[in-house]
């Protein structure tokens, strides 16, 4: 039974899950030594759509793990093995680390750091938030919160239902990393290319764009035993057409951090490259991040 929740990531999403959990369960949320001083001094304020402030624990590191630990890794992917290298002799038997990230594969980088010493699973959320500033976080989209199957994925999807976030164990979670990951692979790199919010992505006149990008996605989901009879580039304008939000690859841009685009387009050109698909288009995109992280970063 899980007893201690470990929130390993502060930013917006980790922080969102950190605080609707603290109301059942005892928390850890691991951040950023601002975010962790505002929240022990003033709480956690979510603003949107559940304003509260929540009364949680925050800590820039965990030094030991309690028996019956839920750890929730919410870390963009690209700080992963960092966030995860300290807790690799810290775990025990009865840990499990939950990936709630974005990516494909993004729970491989954590398996390898744990090398089999806990029970490593992958989660996808459809909940969004923006990280304001220390201490506060804007809460813009609820959802669910999807398991991959395991032992113990309906004890901790029942956890997360308890907190109000939805948990449920998928019979596809490849299937669903793919949906997400096709999401991510459309709105992520365009709206931070195009400058606009998340709405941005319905313009029509990107179609033409959006629909490349899919189509690639598509071949190489196809060729790795995924396949989809949903048009994407429609579900994406009727989904996010009234996002307000800014999608997590501009905030890393603005912010002058390193994206997660190795991990969103270039995961799919990667794993085309093995399968013998040719990418170019998602790796256009791949490439013209990149050049605009390096912009920022002077």
């Amino acid at each position: 039974m899980i007893e201690h929740i470990v929130v390993l990531g502060g930013g917006a999403i980790g922080s969102v899950y950190a605080a609707k959990l603290a109301a059942r369960h005892p928390v850890t949320l691991v951040a950023r030594e601002a975010h962790a001083d505002a929240i022990n001094r003033h709480g956690l304020r979510l603003v949107g759509r559940e304003p509260a402030t929540h009364r949680i624990r925050a800590a820039t590191a965990i030094d030991e793990i309690a028996p019956n630990t839920l750890v929730l890794l919410t870390t963009k992917v690209t700080d992963s093995r960092a966030a995860v290298a300290p807790l690799a002799g810290r775990v025990r038997g009865d840990t499990v680390i939950l990936c709630v990230q974005n990516g494909l594969g993004s729970e491989q980088i954590v398996k390898e750091a744990i090398a089999g010493r806990c029970l490593v699973l992958r989660a996808i959320t459809q909940f969004g938030a923006v990280f304001q500033e220390p201490g506060v976080v804007d809460f813009t989209a609820a959802g669910a919160t999807l398991v991959e199957p395991s032992a113990r994925s309906a004890e901790i999807a029942a956890v997360l239902s308890g907190a109000g976030l939805a948990g449920r164990v998928s019979d596809d979670i490849k299937r669903e990393i793919w949906r997400k990951l096709i999401f991510n692979c459309v709105i992520n790199p365009i709206t931070a290319i195009v400058g606009t919010e998340v709405r941005g992505i319905a313009d029509a006149r990107l179609d033409p764009w959006k629909q490349l990008v899919v189509d690639e996605c598509l071949t190489v989901a196809a060729a790795d035993g995924v396949s989809f009879d949903l048009d994407f580039v429609a579900t994406i304008a009727e989904v996010f057409g009234d996002a307000r939000t800014i999608a997590s690859m501009r905030q890393d841009l603005l912010k002058g951090k390193p994206t997660e685009i190795d991990h969103m387009n270039g995961a799919v050109v990667a794993l085309g490259r093995r399968l013998g698909i040719d990418c170019p288009v998602n790796a256009a995109l791949v490439a013209t991040i990149k050049a605009m992280e390096a912009r920022v970063a002077q």
